[in-house]
């Protein structure tokens, strides 16, 4: 009995992949091209070794890695993830993205290409290589940089604009792509069941697995994990979506829960061994005569990514806010084709949507990216030093304004948050509320006739869909009603009354609908009048009822419970909740002087070990100021001189790129996971000191700050000249702008101390 095919093929690949793998470690290269040129070793197109037999049986393993890519992709997800990287990230990607797909459908066209081949190849250089770039960034010494956390943000969202191309890729296959209002409804239906799987599965997951955890060990989670991975990709494509989508948002339902650390940890060596045998196919689609014969497209192509992402990235980051510095580091760290651009390849063959030669053609056009990576972010620097020079004063002076300028204060500024707040409920409980209602109209009255028939059954039936849909209803009309927000906005000007209003009884309506379409379905169908009015009285009833309010507010609070799990058992009064309203004075940027905040985790065997930040004297030596230490569960805040830095503290500091770089040399490596300073429990304040201040005239020292306030002095702006890092002797005097960074409440005690005498800016 021989042996099967699929053993013998598996242990070629394995094999070469192995010896290749190694080979490009040892030259310092991404793994991810080792594999690729396996692949291609193993191929037919290499005639000078054995060669695969069962290419359909590759291509099933292929599949399946790539549903283990976006599983743990998803795994690497979180929606905090996504807030922490904030508004910057977004508007930085909200220009790269569609400008690279612009990008690649204007070169399609120069070089001959139909639409749907131009379409493609945007779709596929709008994505950059989170690897390639983590590991340039490891390389190079450079992850404790301001920049860094930029382009982890912009990666975030890229990721996601793979997904959704993915999701979408089938629709436009159909033949339903460029149609106005089908391209449209496909969008909102993936929202749809996204929020439906989403709110379904943190609802209950992770309540699960923490009721089960003292009977789950290594083994049994990583079976559970991998059912409930594939049980999605099976859900998702029985209702219209790609395997890969399912996959990714299992992984992003998981990555709430306490087990996601086990998880990932359980789940990486499947994920590494599918993903490599996913990569050898890559390379094994190579085909060299397609490479000579199209080797002019692939330099145009390879240069457009990088013209094209070096101008778009430090654009977009520029426009974000940033400094000119951060957004062309961006820029040229953004220059090159990701994974993902492999996979939309393929799922665009498969569907007919693109020709067969732009697979080989995009690999090489990857390969190439890939290697100048290191180059482009060490040239990045230069260019910088370079346009300081060059450029004009006028242009210099608009781009500080652009990143010093201030958030939408006042009524604006209530009213933008006020609004969000109300699309997000409406948007996310009202999704529940028509995925109940259409289970009901679809499936259960439907049956319920046909099994019975009786009145009596069908307002019971009626009865149980209103009281399930009840508590989601009641907050679409009844939330934020009494927030402070909406208090303030029909306080503060009459004007704000009509679409207070408005915008109240627009709720209402959409609550009306929900219920009319259960009582017209299930109790009276063909009487919609009728069903309207008793949908009203009930409306009123909900709103009305204390038994629907606690469980509207409590099924609420077991979902947030759930999202913020990990969180709340590692530290359970750690989260702070967030409001532009509630905030009365927003905390000052400190870009303008390239000032910002790194984690690092200190080494076991880094010589600072055992020491107090007196002896290592961080201040003098780096310019840095130490803002927290993190130890397991506990976190100390502005930390004394006496404290001691042990191993796996995870350090804060403040300081400036050079400072950090010098630091991390000390420390060990910085932990990716840079944030704004209020997600760090701390804030940085500005304020002014005035005429009979009790600190006019005073040193840093003798007044006590950090001692008494448990705050630091990081800066002093002195008519029109500012300080970063004084020295303790500096002293006060009056219209002195001081950078206080500290805990919040500590902050606020130090101006209730002084009250008379000092403000916010």
């Amino acid at each position: 009995m021989g042996i099967p095919t699929i053993i013998t093929d598996l242990a070629l690949i394995m094999i070469v992949a192995s010896i290749s793998t190694v080979i490009f470690k040892w030259l310092k290269q991404p793994i991810i091209l080792g594999y690729i040129v396996a692949g291609f070793l193993v191929s037919k197109q290499f005639v000078f070794a054995p060669d695969i037999i069962g290419d359909a049986d590759v291509e099933v393993w292929a599949k399946i890695g790539v549903v283990f890519l976006l599983f743990a992709l998803g795994l690497e997800f979180s929606f905090r993830k996504v807030a922490k990287v904030g508004k910057s990230a977004l508007s930085a990607s909200a220009i790269i993205i569609p400008g690279m797909i612009l990008v690649g459908l204007s070169v399609g066209k120069m070089l001959g290409w139909s639409t749907s081949n131009s379409v493609m190849l945007g779709c596929m250089i709008c994505m950059s290589s989170t690897t390639i770039i983590l590991k340039a960034l490891d390389d190079l010494d450079l992850r404790s940089h301001r920049f860094a956390s930029v382009v982890l943000g912009v990666l975030i969202f890229e990721d996601l604009a793979a997904i959704l191309i993915m999701v979408l890729l089938p629709t436009i296959a159909a033949g339903q792509a460029f149609e106005g209002t089908e391209f449209f409804f496909a969008i909102l239906r993936l929202v749809f069941f996204l929020i439906i799987w989403l709110v379904i599965g943190i609802f209950f997951i992770p309540s699960i697995l923490k009721r089960t955890k003292k009977f789950i060990n290594d083994e049994t989670l990583l079976i559970v994990s991998t059912g409930l991975c594939l049980g999605m990709v099976y859900f998702a494509s029985a209702v219209g979506f790609s395997e890969e989508f399912g996959a990714f948002v299992m992984g992003s339902i998981l990555a709430e829960t306490i087990e996601a650390e086990r998880i990932t940890k359980v789940m990486t060596p499947i994920k590494d061994f599918f993903g490599a045998v996913f990569f050898v196919s890559v390379g094994m689609m190579i085909d060299p005569s397609i490479l000579v014969e199209y080797w002019k497209e692939i330099l145009a192509i390879s240069m457009a990514v990088i013209i094209g992402q070096v101008c778009l990235g430090t654009t977009g980051v520029l426009f974000s806010g940033a400094t000119l510095r951060t957004a062309i580091q961006c820029g040229f760290s953004l220059t090159q084709v990701g994974e993902f651009a492999f996979i939309v390849a393929l799922l665009g063959t498969q569907l007919k949507l693109c020709d067969e030669f732009l697979y080989p053609i995009i690999v090489a056009v990857s390969v190439v990216t890939i290697f100048i990576t290191p180059f482009m972010m060490k040239s990045a620097i230069p260019v910088v030093e370079w346009l300081n020079v060059k450029l004009p004063e006028k242009f210099r002076t608009m781009i500080e304004r652009t990143q010093t300028k201030k958030e939408v204060e006042g009524v604006m500024a209530v009213w933008k948050n006020f609004l969000t707040q109300i699309l997000e409920i409406v948007g996310i409980y009202g999704s529940v509320s028509i995925a109940i209602v259409l289970v009901f109209i679809t499936y259960i009255f439907p049956k319920v006739s046909q099994l019975s028939g009786g009145f009596w059954i069908n307002i019971v039936m009626t009865v149980v869909s209103i009281l399930l849909v009840s508590p989601f209803v009641r907050a679409i009309v009844a939330k934020k009603n009494h927030s402070a927000e909406y208090k303030y906005l029909f306080s503060v000007n009459r004007s704000n009354w009509a679409p207070l209003v408005g915008l109240t009884l627009l709720r209402a309506a959409v609550g009306v609908v929900i219920i009319a379409l259960l009582i017209g379905y299930g109790l009276l169908p063909g009487h919609s009048f009728i069903s309207t009015v008793m949908a009203i009285g009930l409306l009123f009833m909900i709103y009305r009822s204390r038994a629907v309010k606690y469980w509207s507010i409590k099924i609420e609070r077991k979902f947030f419970y759930n999202l913020n799990i990990r969180e709340i058992e590692m530290r359970r009064n750690m989260e702070e909740k967030s409001s532009v309203f509630e905030s009365a004075v927003l905390s000052k940027s400190l870009s303008t002087h390239d000032l910002h905040l790194a984690d690092f985790v200190v080494d076991a065997n880094a010589e600072c070990c055992d020491k107090t930040l007196i002896e290592l004297n961080l201040r003098q030596v780096c310019g840095v100021h130490v803002v927290s230490i993190i130890r397991g569960e506990r976190r100390i805040n502005i930390p004394g001189g006496k404290e001691k830095i042990l191993p796996f503290d995870k350090v804060l500091v403040l300081g400036t790129d050079d400072q950090l770089t010098a630091v991390g040399k000390i420390f060990g490596k910085p932990a990716f996971d840079n944030a704004t300073i209020q997600k760090k429990e701390v804030s940085v304040e500005q304020l002014i000191i005035k005429k009979g201040s009790i600190l006019e005239g005073k040193s840093i020292l003798e007044s006590g700050i950090r001692d008494n306030s448990k705050c630091l002095v990081v800066g002093i702006e002195h008519d029109g000249e500012t300080t970063m890092s004084p020295g303790i002797h500096t002293r006060f005097c009056v219209g002195d702008i001081v950078w206080i960074v500290g805990e919040k409440d500590r902050i606020q005690n130090l101006i209730q101390s002084t009250l008379t005498s000092i403000d916010f800016k």
